[in-house]
């Protein structure tokens, strides 16, 4: 028992309701060493946070420009067609005069003195001469009238996405400032196998497989996991390199943070001088999950998590320590906690008597459907679900927070 004596002396041994035990990870997110900001190119800065505002070094359109394949036209028709403009014209056409055109393509640069743009669905064309009804303005696109230079587009925190890769490369930008915390695993299991069918008495490890999108939903980068095998002085040792190596920002340990007599990493992590915020979590699934941290109080880091060793339980520890803490460490939203926060659910759903049941749900016609499969040993639920309902002790239908899961 030395092992279980050691570590109650560094943290509570009393489970932290589900909630409580979320706005932990969260605070601990928060107030922990932040990676620092990093310079990245656009192709290498998906999946990571914005660490400045991004602001617009050109304006959108940066020049007046078409909006439709057709005429260019000044003043009233009709008009007299002078020259063509294609889109990555360098040289511009001359200033139009009242009743003179231009054919132009889309994005072509509109010659100084348009007013409009006739398309060439509602424009007739007899040799020189086209006519139709062109209102003044329409069809144009005018210099900075999306986006003027130097406005704020979007503010620091922002997850990078593709949609935010082409936005800041429209902007001008080649690189962005962004936060990725970096992260170490420790796969634990004498009986899992990585590939292959399980010989009887071994396991193929689930876990290593699930936490890499889990990492990267939250904004942070996972290096490549290492499974040990069942050892306390192995425990020890691999976390011991890890802080002093000082590359990451949070050390994951799957499968060891139950009670059990290969359960090491409660004691691995007194052996470290590490603090306990959370030991236990009153949920189903996930009860044996723990958050910790080296450093010190005022300065904590790296964080460190555990997570139970059963596949299903690990996704809903995940949810609840690793994502909250992960995402405030990256400062960017807990991806968990999206819109809508809460549903009706719909079938005959029991609570617990003092612990949170995380039930997986997909969502239909505005309503939480369990999907079953969602005990601790299997992740069939999970991968047909869209969320997890949380429904705590003494809880009253049919009202449902929600917290999703990545699709």
């Amino acid at each position: 028992m030395r092992v279980h004596r050691e570590a109650r002396a560094h943290g509570a041994d009393i489970a932290r309701p589900w909630n409580v035990a979320r706005a932990a990870a969260r605070d601990l997110g928060a107030r922990a060493v932040r990676p620092p900001t990093r310079r990245l190119p656009l192709e290498e800065a998906r999946g990571a946070t914005l660490a400045e505002d991004l602001v617009a070094l050109v304006g959108v359109p940066s020049y007046d420009t078409s909006a439709m394949d057709g005429y260019a036209v000044a003043g009233p028709g009709p008009w007299n067609v002078v020259g063509r403009v294609l889109a990555g014209q360098r040289d511009g056409h001359a200033a139009l005069r009242p009743g003179q055109a231009v054919e132009i393509a889309t994005g072509a640069p509109v010659p100084g003195g348009t007013e409009a743009v006739l398309p060439y669905e509602h424009a007739l064309r007899r040799g020189a001469e086209v006519t139709g009804e062109a209102r003044p303005g329409r069809h144009v696109r005018r210099a900075g009238e999306e986006t003027a230079r130097g406005e704020t587009v979007l503010p620091a925190g922002t997850s990078v996405t593709p949609a935010v890769l082409g936005l800041a490369a429209s902007l001008g930008h080649d690189a962005l400032a962004v936060r990725r915390p970096r992260v170490a695993a420790l796969v634990t299991g004498d009986e899992l196998v990585h590939s292959g069918l399980p010989a009887p008495g071994t396991v193929r490890d689930a876990i290593g497989p699930l936490l890499p999108g889990m990492v990267e939903w939250a904004g942070a980068l996972l290096e490549d996991p290492r499974h040990i095998g069942d050892g306390f002085g192995t425990m020890v040792s691999e976390l011991s390199r890890i802080v002093t190596a000082g590359t990451v920002s949070m050390i994951v340990v799957c499968g060891a943070s139950s009670v059990g007599p290969a359960d090491h990493v409660r004691g691995a992590l007194a052996e470290l001088g590490a603090r306990t915020v959370v030991d236990g979590v009153s949920c189903r699934p996930g009860h044996p999950q723990l958050l910790g941290h080296l450093g010190s109080l005022r300065e904590p880091g790296p964080l460190v998590v555990g997570l139970p060793g059963n596949p299903g339980a690990a996704l809903a520890a995940a949810v609840t320590l690793l994502v909250p803490a992960l995402a405030a460490l990256s400062g960017r939203a807990d991806p968990t906690a999206r819109s809508p926060r809460a549903l009706p659910l719909r079938g005959e759903v029991e609570p617990h008597g003092h612990d949170t049941r995380l039930v997986a749900v997909r969502i239909e016609d505005g309503h939480a459907v369990p999907v079953g499969h969602d005990r601790p040993g299997t992740l069939r639920g999970a991968a047909m679900a869209d969320a997890l309902a949380v429904i705590p002790p003494g809880w009253s239908p049919p009202e449902a927070e929600l917290v999703w899961l990545p699709r």
